[in-house]
Protein backbone atom coordinates (compact mmCIF):
# COMPACT_ATOMS: atom_id res chain seq x y z
CA UNK A 1 0.00 0.00 0.00
CA UNK A 2 2.81 2.55 1.08
CA UNK A 3 4.63 1.96 -2.53
CA UNK A 4 1.35 2.75 -4.56
CA UNK A 5 -0.01 5.55 -2.32
CA UNK A 6 2.04 8.01 -4.21
CA UNK A 7 0.74 7.04 -7.86
CA UNK A 8 -2.28 6.75 -6.57
CA UNK A 9 -2.30 10.38 -5.37
CA UNK A 10 -1.38 11.55 -8.46
CA UNK A 11 -3.43 9.79 -10.41
CA UNK A 12 -6.52 11.20 -8.77
CA UNK A 13 -5.22 14.36 -9.12
CA UNK A 14 -4.23 14.39 -12.64
CA UNK A 15 -8.11 12.80 -13.24
CA UNK A 16 -9.94 15.68 -11.13
CA UNK A 17 -8.08 18.29 -13.00
CA UNK A 18 -8.53 16.68 -16.42
CA UNK A 19 -12.77 15.88 -15.18
CA UNK A 20 -12.98 19.80 -14.16
CA UNK A 21 -11.36 21.14 -18.05
CA UNK A 22 -13.82 18.88 -19.56
CA UNK A 23 -16.27 20.11 -17.58
CA UNK A 24 -15.20 23.96 -19.00
CA UNK A 25 -15.43 22.94 -22.19
CA UNK A 26 -18.74 21.12 -21.90
CA UNK A 27 -20.57 23.66 -20.63
CA UNK A 28 -18.95 26.11 -23.62
CA UNK A 29 -19.71 23.77 -26.11
CA UNK A 30 -23.48 23.58 -24.91
CA UNK A 31 -23.53 27.51 -24.68
CA UNK A 32 -24.32 27.46 -20.91
CA UNK A 33 -22.14 30.34 -20.55
CA UNK A 34 -23.22 31.18 -16.61
CA UNK A 35 -22.15 27.76 -15.30
CA UNK A 36 -18.90 28.06 -17.66
CA UNK A 37 -18.27 31.37 -15.80
CA UNK A 38 -18.82 30.03 -12.30
CA UNK A 39 -16.63 26.89 -12.83
CA UNK A 40 -14.04 29.13 -14.16
CA UNK A 41 -14.33 31.35 -11.35
CA UNK A 42 -14.19 28.30 -9.05
CA UNK A 43 -10.48 28.11 -9.95
CA UNK A 44 -9.46 30.96 -9.28
CA UNK A 45 -9.17 30.57 -5.23
CA UNK A 46 -6.92 27.86 -6.12
CA UNK A 47 -4.04 30.63 -6.61
CA UNK A 48 -3.99 31.02 -2.90
CA UNK A 49 -1.77 27.91 -2.59
CA UNK A 50 -0.21 28.32 -5.48
CA UNK A 51 1.34 31.65 -3.93
CA UNK A 52 1.98 29.64 -0.62
CA UNK A 53 3.97 27.38 -2.98
CA UNK A 54 5.55 30.15 -4.38
CA UNK A 55 6.79 31.23 -1.23
CA UNK A 56 8.15 27.94 0.05
CA UNK A 57 10.01 27.92 -2.91
CA UNK A 58 11.84 31.75 -2.01
CA UNK A 59 11.88 29.94 1.51
CA UNK A 60 13.91 26.93 -0.20
CA UNK A 61 16.21 29.22 -1.06
CA UNK A 62 15.13 29.11 -4.60
CA UNK A 63 14.10 32.73 -6.06
CA UNK A 64 11.48 31.51 -9.19
CA UNK A 65 11.96 32.56 -12.30
CA UNK A 66 9.83 32.44 -15.45
CA UNK A 67 9.27 29.03 -16.30
CA UNK A 68 8.36 28.22 -12.51
CA UNK A 69 6.04 31.50 -12.38
CA UNK A 70 4.34 29.99 -15.52
CA UNK A 71 3.98 26.56 -13.76
CA UNK A 72 2.32 27.84 -10.74
CA UNK A 73 0.17 30.50 -13.20
CA UNK A 74 -1.25 26.72 -14.64
CA UNK A 75 -1.88 25.91 -11.30
CA UNK A 76 1.26 23.39 -11.04
CA UNK A 77 3.20 24.48 -8.69
CA UNK A 78 2.89 21.09 -6.34
CA UNK A 79 4.43 19.42 -9.41
CA UNK A 80 7.39 21.38 -9.47
CA UNK A 81 10.45 19.89 -6.89
CA UNK A 82 11.91 22.66 -5.03
CA UNK A 83 15.11 22.77 -6.52
CA UNK A 84 16.75 20.56 -9.39
CA UNK A 85 18.53 17.39 -8.21
CA UNK A 86 20.27 19.74 -5.29
CA UNK A 87 17.97 19.38 -2.31
CA UNK A 88 17.87 16.46 -0.09
CA UNK A 89 14.59 15.16 -2.11
CA UNK A 90 16.32 15.81 -5.41
CA UNK A 91 19.54 14.34 -4.68
CA UNK A 92 17.76 10.93 -3.59
CA UNK A 93 15.50 11.05 -6.50
CA UNK A 94 18.00 11.87 -9.61
CA UNK A 95 15.78 13.97 -11.43
CA UNK A 96 13.81 17.39 -11.63
CA UNK A 97 10.48 15.65 -11.30
CA UNK A 98 7.34 16.87 -9.23
CA UNK A 99 7.86 18.24 -6.10
CA UNK A 100 4.53 16.20 -4.72
CA UNK A 101 5.72 12.68 -6.70
CA UNK A 102 9.60 13.26 -4.33
CA UNK A 103 7.92 13.83 -0.83
CA UNK A 104 5.54 11.43 -1.34
CA UNK A 105 7.85 8.66 -2.66
CA UNK A 106 10.13 9.00 -0.03
CA UNK A 107 7.83 8.79 2.59
CA UNK A 108 6.53 5.56 1.40
CA UNK A 109 10.06 3.93 0.28
CA UNK A 110 10.66 5.47 3.60
CA UNK A 111 9.92 2.71 6.35
CA UNK A 112 7.43 4.07 8.36
CA UNK A 113 9.37 4.24 11.79
CA UNK A 114 12.86 5.44 10.07
CA UNK A 115 11.11 8.46 8.17
CA UNK A 116 13.51 11.50 8.93
CA UNK A 117 12.30 15.18 10.18
CA UNK A 118 13.05 16.26 6.93
CA UNK A 119 11.17 13.77 5.36
CA UNK A 120 7.95 14.53 7.31
CA UNK A 121 8.22 17.87 7.52
CA UNK A 122 8.63 18.08 3.63
CA UNK A 123 5.61 15.79 3.64
CA UNK A 124 3.57 17.63 5.98
CA UNK A 125 4.31 20.96 3.88
CA UNK A 126 3.15 18.86 0.70
CA UNK A 127 0.20 18.15 2.42
CA UNK A 128 -1.15 21.26 3.97
CA UNK A 129 -0.94 22.89 0.31
CA UNK A 130 -2.72 19.95 -1.17
CA UNK A 131 -5.84 20.15 1.58
CA UNK A 132 -5.67 23.97 1.24
CA UNK A 133 -6.18 23.97 -2.61
CA UNK A 134 -8.64 21.43 -2.24
CA UNK A 135 -10.28 23.53 0.45
CA UNK A 136 -10.29 26.81 -1.78
CA UNK A 137 -10.72 25.07 -5.12
CA UNK A 138 -12.62 21.19 -5.03
CA UNK A 139 -14.76 21.93 -2.46
CA UNK A 140 -16.74 25.26 -5.01
CA UNK A 141 -16.24 23.29 -7.72
CA UNK A 142 -18.12 20.54 -5.98
CA UNK A 143 -21.25 23.13 -4.94
CA UNK A 144 -21.32 24.05 -8.00
CA UNK A 145 -21.72 20.79 -9.82
CA UNK A 146 -24.01 19.41 -7.07
CA UNK A 147 -26.46 21.91 -7.60
CA UNK A 148 -26.16 21.61 -11.35
CA UNK A 149 -27.05 17.78 -11.04
CA UNK A 150 -29.95 18.52 -8.59
CA UNK A 151 -31.47 21.46 -9.88
CA UNK A 152 -30.63 22.18 -13.77
CA UNK A 153 -29.19 18.88 -15.41
CA UNK A 154 -30.03 15.12 -12.91
CA UNK A 155 -29.02 13.36 -15.52
CA UNK A 156 -25.67 15.33 -16.74
CA UNK A 157 -23.00 12.69 -17.18
CA UNK A 158 -19.89 15.26 -17.18
CA UNK A 159 -20.89 17.57 -14.38
CA UNK A 160 -21.80 14.08 -11.99
CA UNK A 161 -18.25 12.56 -12.85
CA UNK A 162 -16.86 15.94 -11.96
CA UNK A 163 -18.43 16.48 -8.57
CA UNK A 164 -17.36 12.53 -7.92
CA UNK A 165 -13.87 13.35 -8.02
CA UNK A 166 -14.02 16.45 -6.79
CA UNK A 167 -15.31 15.06 -3.56
CA UNK A 168 -12.89 11.72 -3.91
CA UNK A 169 -9.87 14.53 -4.17
CA UNK A 170 -11.21 16.34 -1.63
CA UNK A 171 -11.58 13.43 0.63
CA UNK A 172 -8.11 12.11 0.01
CA UNK A 173 -6.45 15.10 0.82
CA UNK A 174 -7.97 14.92 4.34
CA UNK A 175 -6.64 11.91 4.74
CA UNK A 176 -3.48 12.38 3.27
CA UNK A 177 -3.75 15.36 6.12
CA UNK A 178 -4.30 12.86 8.58
CA UNK A 179 -1.78 10.11 7.44
CA UNK A 180 0.95 12.67 7.81
CA UNK A 181 -0.71 13.73 11.52
CA UNK A 182 0.16 9.97 12.49
CA UNK A 183 3.59 9.91 11.06
CA UNK A 184 4.12 13.14 13.55
CA UNK A 185 2.92 10.92 16.60
CA UNK A 186 5.96 9.21 19.16
CA UNK A 187 7.15 5.87 17.25
CA UNK A 188 5.90 7.54 14.00
CA UNK A 189 2.72 4.70 13.26
CA UNK A 190 1.93 4.08 9.50
CA UNK A 191 -1.84 3.30 9.41
CA UNK A 192 -2.38 0.07 7.63
CA UNK A 193 -4.08 0.07 4.29
CA UNK A 194 -7.82 -0.87 5.42
CA UNK A 195 -7.57 2.08 8.39
CA UNK A 196 -6.97 4.45 5.27
CA UNK A 197 -9.75 3.01 3.37
CA UNK A 198 -11.98 3.10 6.03
CA UNK A 199 -10.91 6.87 6.72
CA UNK A 200 -11.61 7.81 3.27
CA UNK A 201 -15.21 6.06 2.67
CA UNK A 202 -15.64 7.86 6.01
CA UNK A 203 -14.36 11.49 5.11
CA UNK A 204 -15.99 10.44 1.42
CA UNK A 205 -19.53 9.98 3.34
CA UNK A 206 -19.17 13.16 5.36
CA UNK A 207 -18.60 15.57 2.80
CA UNK A 208 -21.14 14.11 0.62
CA UNK A 209 -23.73 14.25 2.75
CA UNK A 210 -22.69 17.79 4.21
CA UNK A 211 -22.61 19.08 0.46
CA UNK A 212 -25.96 17.61 -0.60
CA UNK A 213 -28.01 18.50 2.25
CA UNK A 214 -26.71 21.88 1.42
CA UNK A 215 -27.39 21.57 -2.01
CA UNK A 216 -31.39 20.80 -1.01
CA UNK A 217 -31.41 23.42 1.28
CA UNK A 218 -30.53 25.97 -1.26
CA UNK A 219 -32.85 24.33 -3.80
CA UNK A 220 -35.89 24.67 -1.06
CA UNK A 221 -35.23 28.06 0.28
CA UNK A 222 -32.69 29.88 -1.50
CA UNK A 223 -30.67 32.50 -0.15
CA UNK A 224 -31.54 31.20 3.69
CA UNK A 225 -29.20 28.65 3.36
CA UNK A 226 -26.28 32.11 3.56
CA UNK A 227 -28.09 32.05 7.68
CA UNK A 228 -27.48 28.55 8.05
CA UNK A 229 -24.04 28.81 7.05
CA UNK A 230 -23.46 32.18 8.90
CA UNK A 231 -24.64 30.91 12.42
CA UNK A 232 -22.77 27.24 12.05
CA UNK A 233 -19.96 28.91 10.77
CA UNK A 234 -19.86 31.46 13.88
CA UNK A 235 -20.37 29.02 16.29
CA UNK A 236 -17.60 26.92 14.97
CA UNK A 237 -15.25 29.95 15.24
CA UNK A 238 -16.16 30.79 18.81
CA UNK A 239 -15.76 27.31 19.25
CA UNK A 240 -12.24 27.49 17.76
CA UNK A 241 -11.40 30.73 19.99
CA UNK A 242 -12.39 29.28 23.24
CA UNK A 243 -9.87 26.33 22.42
CA UNK A 244 -6.82 28.51 22.60
CA UNK A 245 -5.09 27.37 19.67
CA UNK A 246 -1.88 28.17 19.05
CA UNK A 247 -0.85 27.07 16.13
CA UNK A 248 -0.82 30.82 14.88
CA UNK A 249 1.37 33.45 17.18
CA UNK A 250 -0.01 36.67 16.01
CA UNK A 251 -3.04 38.55 17.29
CA UNK A 252 -4.47 39.27 13.82
CA UNK A 253 -3.20 36.24 12.02
CA UNK A 254 -4.78 34.21 14.70
CA UNK A 255 -8.36 35.08 14.70
CA UNK A 256 -8.72 35.02 10.92
CA UNK A 257 -7.20 31.36 11.01
CA UNK A 258 -10.01 30.95 13.52
CA UNK A 259 -12.22 32.67 10.71
CA UNK A 260 -11.06 30.91 8.34
CA UNK A 261 -10.79 27.11 9.66
CA UNK A 262 -14.56 27.94 11.30
CA UNK A 263 -15.57 28.04 8.02
CA UNK A 264 -14.14 24.95 6.90
CA UNK A 265 -16.19 23.17 10.26
CA UNK A 266 -19.41 23.91 8.02
CA UNK A 267 -17.98 20.67 5.91
CA UNK A 268 -15.81 18.76 7.80
CA UNK A 269 -13.50 18.54 11.10
CA UNK A 270 -9.94 19.18 10.87
CA UNK A 271 -7.49 18.58 14.22
CA UNK A 272 -5.99 21.94 14.71
CA UNK A 273 -4.73 20.64 18.40
CA UNK A 274 -2.09 18.54 19.44
CA UNK A 275 -3.49 15.22 21.52
CA UNK A 276 -6.29 13.28 21.69
CA UNK A 277 -9.31 14.72 19.76
CA UNK A 278 -12.23 12.61 20.41
CA UNK A 279 -13.87 14.65 23.10
CA UNK A 280 -13.50 17.37 20.21
CA UNK A 281 -15.28 15.16 17.74
CA UNK A 282 -17.88 14.48 19.63
CA UNK A 283 -18.58 18.41 20.36
CA UNK A 284 -18.46 19.46 16.79
CA UNK A 285 -20.64 16.23 15.67
CA UNK A 286 -23.25 17.01 18.53
CA UNK A 287 -23.05 20.99 17.62
CA UNK A 288 -23.32 20.22 13.50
Amino acid sequence: MRGAFPGLCLALLAAERGARLGTIIHYLVRGQLGWFGLTVSCVVPGYVAQLLSILWFRADGHPPGCCLLMLHLLQLGLWKSPKPAQTWVGILCHDDSCRYWDVLRLTAKESCGACTGEVLMQHGDVCVLRLLEALLQSLPHLLLQAYVLVEVDPAGFVPGVSAGLSLLSLAWALVSYSHFTCLLKPGHLCPPAASILCLLLWRTGMLGTRVLALVLFTRLYSLWVLAVAGVHWLLMAFWLVAQQTDIVAQPCRWRLFNCLVGAVYIFCYINVRPGPSKHRVAVFYAVS
